[in-house]
């Protein structure tokens, strides 16, 4: 797979944008399982993509949702078994 962020938000620590082969957009986050750094992909709807590009609330209370694993239904790549705590 390959993602390409859109909009990065560093002081935020989330980006969105659109996986290249699937076209899925997704919100991502960074995460480590100490051992490693690693973004987690979680699944938006076209819709959702268009209004958070808008409305950067939105995206920080989903980011936020996602840090703390209440949309975990929405990840696109599932973690392994040394899942990784939000950085």
């Amino acid at each position: 797979m390959k993602f390409n962020d859109f909009f990065v938000f560093c002081s935020e620590r989330f980006a969105i944008g659109q996986e290249n082969d699937s076209k899925r957009y997704y919100l991502s986050i960074p995460v480590s399982n100490g051992l490693v750094e690693y973004e987690e992909y979680y699944e938006l709807t076209p819709e959702e993509f268009s209004r958070f590009s808008h409305d950067l609330d939105e995206m920080r209370k989903l980011a936020s949702e996602c840090r703390a694993r209440r949309e975990d239904d929405r990840l696109i790549m599932k973690p392994g078994s040394k899942r990784g705590d939000p950085i």
